[in-house]
């Protein structure tokens, strides 16, 4: 079994237009895959990345401006090399 050093990044905002905005930021700012969106409930969205922790690092931080900066940030949080059974039950993998 080969052990990815993957990070996942997760931007939570309330508001589309403020989730729409940090996926763009995230995903042009940093070498990321877009990995997924929660919708929550009253308006509250989380999306999430993938990549090396660097990049997912740096995604996360311009989602989470562009967030702030569009609407609502309500969390941003850099997950390194999470368990594969916490990935699952998120992103449904």
């Amino acid at each position: 079994m080969s052990v990815r050093p993957e990070a996942l990044g997760i931007v939570e905002t309330k508001g589309l237009i403020s989730a729409i905005a940090a996926t763009d930021a995230m995903c042009k700012a940093a070498n990321v895959s877009y990995a997924g969106q929660i919708q929550i409930g009253n308006a509250f969205v989380a999306t999430f990345v993938r990549g090396d922790v660097g990049s997912v690092r740096a995604a996360v931080d311009a989602g989470g401006k562009a967030a702030s900066e569009h609407g609502e940030l309500v969390s941003a949080h850099v997950m390194p090399r999470p368990d594969p059974s916490v990935v699952a039950v998120f992103l449904n993998n």
